[in-house]
Parts: C-alpha cells; structure tokens; sequence
C-alpha cells in the first residue's frame, strides 16, 4: 500500500440532530481528493472515532470505500484500549474492503512496552492489511519506545508510523534503525518539512482539510530541491496551524471547513463547538493566511 505523502485524517460530518451527515462526507471526499490527499484515514480522533459506535464506523467505511472506488488506499481507524475489540473491528473493516489499518497506542489502561508488542502482534496477526502504528503520547499517556517501534517493524504487516510524539530525535533513530523497513509519517502538522528533512515519507494531516494544496505544494518543493521555497511555504502555514490546534481536534478544523465550503455540522459531546469570540479569533489568522499567499 502507497498511501503517498498526504493522507488525511478525515473529519465526521454531523447532522443538527448528531447523525453522520454522508452528503457532507461525500463533497469532503471529493474536497479532499481534489487538494493533494493520497489517502484517506478514517474513524480516527479527527474523526470523533470516541463517540461513533461500531455499527456507525462500519457503515461509514462501507460508504467511504464505495464513494472512493480504488481511487486512493481508505484506511480504517480500527484501534482502541482493548486488544479484542480492536481485532473484531480490524477484521469487519478489512471485509468491507479498506486498504489498510491504524492502531493507536492503546489509552488510559497505560500497558508496558511489552504489552504495546503483545498488543501489536496479536492485531497483525489477525488480519492481513498494512497496518499504520499510531503514536500519541498526548492522547494515550504512554510513549511507543525506540526499541518497541524497532522490534514491531520487524512484523511485515507493520509498514508505517504515524509518530505524533514530537520526538525528532526519536524518528530519527526510528528511522535509523529500522533500517527501510518502516515508513514514518509525521502525525504533527507543524512537523511535516522537519520530518521530511530527516528522511520521513509525509504527513497524517489535519490541515489538509483546508490548505492540502499548499502543503503539496512544500512537499514537492522540498522532493525537488527548491528548499528555500519549501520553508517559504511552512513558514506561512505555521500560525494557520497552530490555530487549527488552539482547541482539542477536530473542534477548530470542522469550523475552517465553513471557509472551503463544507458543512462538517457539530460535535459530539463531551467536545463543543467554538465559542463566537474563539471563531473570531479564528477568523483573524485565516485572513492573515489569505494575505500571505
């Protein structure tokens, strides 16, 4: 699975009445698919995977797969606290048809390294699609270690890293030692050039929502050589994206979806939509992006 150097992980859209709103879904596909994603990451944290039952993640799969239709990998976000749940998920998502798995470091419980191992090989075990290890410290309180990352890398379903603990010395040595085996896809935006410097493949994105084309557009630069323009172009993005981040995700970037033109609708509770004097806050940096380009 290639799943290129912008996949994004894609917001729910919501009904006034808490429902998935699939035509949203539908025009943010497409969004998406038109601004530089080369894959998609679905039923993630972006995605309020917390609050979405089992039966409303399948049956957004399902629909995402058929909307996307082979055009890009559609990668489930299958994981969670519990090692069994984690594999029955896995395994409805792979029958549905999507082209790849992530697994977030399992939360609150807090399990050693060895348990992180134990947790990883049983779920890799249990399907046969590329898995995407999810790293999120932040979130999970536990940190995947250099040494648990490097023995993983050696499952051959484990093919990428979604490394968001904002270690750079740490995916350096991720990516020194497990020797090409393990792709490394930075899950912080802000990090995205950074990591490329260091020989990382992309970026899980949250940004992309609303400015994947200007994140393309510093990727390519950087892949060419024009470096000056590479920095250019994250040096513009970077106020845009700490505003995306001022607010636990996805609060922020299903309000900038309002500025491209889709409808992401809500939250779900215990999340709030911003408050008026937070949107207006919002409003500032995003025309001061608009002035920069």
């Amino acid at each position: 699975m290639n799943i290129g150097s912008i996949a994004t992980a894609m917001v729910t859209p919501f009904r006034s009445d808490g429902s998935i709103n699939y035509e949203q879904a539908e025009l943010l596909i497409e969004h998406l698919l038109a601004t530089g994603t080369a894959s998609l990451v679905i039923t993630g944290t972006t995605g309020e995977s917390p609050t979405l039952s089992t039966e409303e993640k399948l049956s957004l799969l399902k629909f995402v797969v058929e909307k996307v239709n082979n055009r890009v990998p559609v990668i489930a976000g299958t994981g969670s606290n519990s090692t069994t749940a984690s594999i029955d998920l896995s395994i409805k998502a792979e029958a549905l048809g999507v082209n790849g798995l992530m697994i977030v470091t399992p939360y609150y419980n807090k399990p050693n390294q060895r348990g992180l191992i134990a947790h990883f090989t049983a779920i890799a075990n249990a399907t046969t699609l590329p898995i995407v290890v999810y790293n999120i410290p932040s979130r999970s309180v536990i940190n995947m270690e250099l040494e648990t990352m490097v023995t993983l890398s050696q499952i051959p379903s484990i093919k990428f890293l979604k490394e968001a603990n904002g270690n750079l010395d740490q995916m350096t040595r991720i990516l020194s030692e497990t020797k090409g085996n393990l792709e490394v896809y930075s899950g912080d935006d802000s990090l995205t050039l950074p990591l490329l410097a260091i020989g990382g493949s992309g970026i899980i994105s949250v940004a992309s929502h609303v400015v994947g084309n200007e994140m393309h557009e510093m990727i390519e630069a950087f892949r060419t050589g024009n470096h000056t323009e590479a920095s250019r172009i994250h040096q513009s993005l970077l106020p845009l994206i700490q505003a995306l981040f001022k607010h636990p995700n996805p609060i922020v970037v299903k309000y900038a979806l309002s500025k491209v033109g889709i409808d992401a609708g809500s939250l779900r509770l215990p999340l709030v939509d911003m408050a008026e004097s937070e949107k207006r806050e919002f409003d500032v940096v995003w025309e001061q992006y608009l002035n920069t380009k």
